[in-house]
C-alpha cells in the first residue's frame, strides 16, 4: 500500500496543535486547584452543596480530557516518529498494512482495525 506520509505528517501536526491549544484552554480556564475553587465557593457566604458538586464535577471532567489529549499526543508522536522510520500504516501487532479508511479516521492509528479490537477484548 503507497501512503501519503507527507499528507498524514501535516494531518498529524495539524492535529497536534489542536490538542495543545485545547490542553491550553484546559489550564487557562482553571489555573487553580479544586480546593481553592471549591473554598471561593464557599467564601462567598452562599453554601450550596449543588455548587460544590458542579465544581467538583466539572474538575473532574476536564481532568479526563486532559489526560485523553495527554495520551492522544503520545500516540501523535509515536505517529510522527513511525512516519520518519518509514513504518507509518504497519500494523505494530501482525505487520499487515493498515487500512486507509482506518487511517484517515485516526491518522495516530498504530494497529489494523483487527489487531486493535482483539487488543480492546483484552
Amino acid at each position: 500500500m503507497s501512503i501519503d506520509s507527507d499528507r498524514f505528517r501535516a494531518t498529524l501536526l495539524d492535529e497536534r496543535e489542536r490538542v495543545e491549544r485545547a490542553l491550553a484552554s484546559l489550564r487557562d480556564n482553571h489555573p487553580g486547584s479544586l480546593d481553592e475553587e471549591v473554598e471561593e465557593i464557599n467564601a462567598s457566604g452562599d453554601n450550596h452543596l449543588a455548587e460544590t458538586a458542579t465544581a467538583t464535577l466539572g474538575r473532574e471532567i476536564d481532568y479526563t480530557l486532559g489526560e485523553n489529549s495527554g495520551e492522544v499526543l503520545t500516540q501523535i508522536d509515536a505517529a510522527l516518529k513511525r512516519i520518519e522510520d518509514g513504518t507509518y500504516g504497519t500494523c505494530a501487532r501482525c505487520g499487515r498494512d493498515i487500512a486507509s479508511e482506518r487511517l484517515e479516521a485516526y491518522p495516530w492509528a498504530s494497529l489494523c482495525i483487527d489487531c486493535k479490537r482483539e487488543a480492546e477484548r483484552g
